[in-house]
């Protein structure tokens, strides 16, 4: 066996900027390059037009995504009123030019705090959500408009504030994921009777990585290996809203073998559902749990693990 056999397999979460002008997957495969690794993956994909937090899992950490619990985000959006467009941004063909007045910064604000709680959204047209195995984006370039259900989402906060052009506001918004920003902009400019596209975008928060904490593409291609190395965060870091359960050796054991373990015996007290951080008795991270009823009682199962 070779020396790069015996290495530990590179694991982490990197928190990228990502700048406009380039997709998601070409941030993946930029750092497929520059770590030497091909099992690179992300959280909630941005669009060309959009810039800011960018979630990449490297290594172990790719098998997280679809267990993420706290993927709430933060947008810096620019709302442009007067327009309307195929795809709810800037970007697309214009549909409509409103010809009249545009609405009082007064109206404005008061019409995006209509759009606070738990609301409904239709998702675009120009998305990545598949219907019959085909993504809605390749179903509009054909020029074909199909029903969507309306989504639950929820907008935590949103504050608009005016800019130097009439016609453009400032969106600070605070969402649950599955929110489109750009039809948020679209509903909110036709609740005015003016239409409405989204311009710019930015995202300054994802899961609980904030932008602060990010680091560009072209820092990245100027660091050495063990300075990129240095900058992951441990896997663990996904799921740091979640409760850690400490395993004695021998449950650890148990757990690593499959079985599942039963509060009683460790004299935990979750509810049916929740999922918890399983870490060894020195408190190392290895696996994802979840409480489930058995026919002894309630037990805790690892879902996924993250360390053999």
């Amino acid at each position: 066996m070779n020396e790069k056999q015996n290495m530990p397999e590179l694991s982490g979460i990197l928190i990228i900027d990502k700048p406009t002008g380039i997709t998601s997957h070409d941030v993946v495969w930029k750092v497929r390059k520059l770590f030497g690794t091909k099992k690179v993956g992300h959280t909630g994909t941005l669009d060309p037009l959009a810039s800011g937090v960018l979630v990449v899992l490297i290594g172990r950490a790719a098998k997280a995504a679809e267990y993420l619990v706290c993927d709430d985000k933060k947008y810096s959006a620019t709302l442009r009123l007067g327009l309307t467009t195929d795809t709810e941004d800037v970007t697309g063909t214009v549909l409509d030019t409103h010809r009249g007045e545009l609405p009082t910064q007064d109206e404005v604000i008061s019409a995006c705090a209509r759009f606070v709680g738990n609301v409904k959204q239709i998702p675009p047209m120009y998305s990545a959500l598949k219907v019959d195995g085909k993504k809605l984006y390749e179903l509009a370039r054909e020029g074909k408009t199909i029903e969507r259900e309306a989504r639950d989402i929820t907008i935590f906060s949103l504050e608009a504030a005016p800019t130097d052009a009439i016609s453009d506001y400032t969106l600070d918004v605070h969402c649950s994921s599955g929110t489109y920003i750009r039809t948020l902009c679209a509903d909110i400019g036709a609740s005015l009777g003016c239409g409405g596209v989204m311009a710019s975008l930015r995202r300054t928060s994802a899961g609980g990585f904030d932008i602060a904490d990010s680091t560009t593409l072209d820092a990245l291609e100027q660091m050495s290996g063990s300075e990129r190395e240095a900058l992951l965060l441990p896997v663990e870091s996904l799921f740091a809203t979640l409760e850690a359960v400490r395993l004695p050796a021998f449950y650890e054991k148990l757990c690593r073998n499959g079985c599942e373990i039963y509060q009683k015996k460790i004299k935990t007290d979750f509810a049916t559902g929740t999922r918890v951080r399983l870490c060894t008795a020195d408190g190392r991270f290895f696996a994802l749990g979840e409480v489930r009823d058995f026919d002894d009682g309630s037990a805790i199962k690892a879902i996924k693990f993250f360390e053999i």
